[in-house]
């Protein structure tokens, strides 16, 4: 009890503190320090995206899917070194070791928590060889030039400070040949303005999308271009994320043992959140999502 009131409080206090940070990396690192593995809506796993939902049940299935979806579209391979920005909780990198099979995943965040709980659980799996989770910024990244295969960055580009200067770090690091896919959160062309957002679900798009990052899928794919890629492809695949993972959250929040895993707060946040379904629905179409690829040309 005394454990998941002190959650709690430290969950209030992060939220004060993102609302009213400045600095886009302070400000993530805090949203993401809120949600420790016991404070988050999958059931079976420490995922924190929204899935790929055809076929999926659960949001654990689903996320997991939306993992296979990034690794199949970048063409995993077992030589390869795989660079993951923006790793949460490190699920997607060990089930892609088991998967995939890539030499080596290098793991770089910007929250603290998520770094050590990732390295807790390599250590746990004898993995520390294999997988290197470390901090670092997507927009600086630690590591040379012309040093990884593939660069994938799972629902978390729309965070990077920016994302442009993100995709040009990305062409820095990748070997000439080598891919970049993300998984993202784009408006539609036309759609609500991003301040015009109500719902609750999905108010904190309007606290945690820099307008930098907030444009639709034309020009996304005209700033990788501008960054040096070439066949650019940014796919919708938003029918089969956004309204399959709003009829989750419905389900999960009439399952009693979400309800008993979960603290008061928690729950509580979660319920408010999705209380309006018809709102959420309606705003829903003004979101795209996005799986976007990119090649480093084998030639300059």
């Amino acid at each position: 009890m005394k454990s998941s009131l002190w959650q709690d409080l430290r969950m209030l206090g992060n939220l004060f503190l993102v609302r009213t940070t400045s600095d886009p990396e302070k400000k993530t690192a805090r949203l993401y320090e809120m949600y420790p593995p016991d404070r988050l809506v999958v059931e079976d796993t420490n995922y924190y995206n929204l899935g790929y939902w055809p076929g999926a049940t659960k949001l654990d299935e689903a996320a997991q899917a939306l993992a296979d979806e990034l690794a199949d579209t970048a063409g995993f391979k077992p030589d390869d070194t795989v660079l993951d920005v923006g790793f949460g909780y490190g699920d997607q990198d060990f089930h892609w070791i088991d998967k995939y099979g890539p030499s080596k995943i290098i793991g770089i965040n910007i929250t603290k928590v998520h770094i050590r709980i990732a390295t807790d659980r390599a250590r746990e799996r004898g993995l520390l060889d294999r997988i290197d989770f470390r901090e670092g910024s997507a927009t600086a990244i630690p590591l040379p030039d012309n040093s990884v295969d593939k660069v994938v960055a799972l629902e978390s580009a729309f965070h990077f400070d920016t994302r442009a200067d993100f995709f040009a770090e990305a062409y820095r690091v990748l070997r000439p040949g080598g891919v970049l896919v993300t998984a993202d959160i784009i408006p539609m062309e036309g759609g609500k303005p991003k301040a015009d957002i109500r719902s609750h679900a999905i108010k904190w798009i309007r606290v945690m999308i820099d307008d930098a990052n907030w444009y639709p899928r034309k020009k996304y794919g005209e700033i990788m271009e501008s960054k040096g890629f070439e066949g650019v492809e940014v796919r919708t695949i938003r029918d089969e994320v956004y309204e399959p993972w709003r009829e989750y959250h419905v389900r999960r929040l009439q399952d009693p043992t979400f309800k008993k895993r979960s603290s008061k707060l928690f729950y509580k946040m979660v319920a408010i959140a999705h209380r309006d379904q018809d709102l959420l629905t309606e705003e829903l179409k003004s979101l795209d999502y996005v799986v976007a690829s990119a090649r480093k040309p084998v030639e300059p």
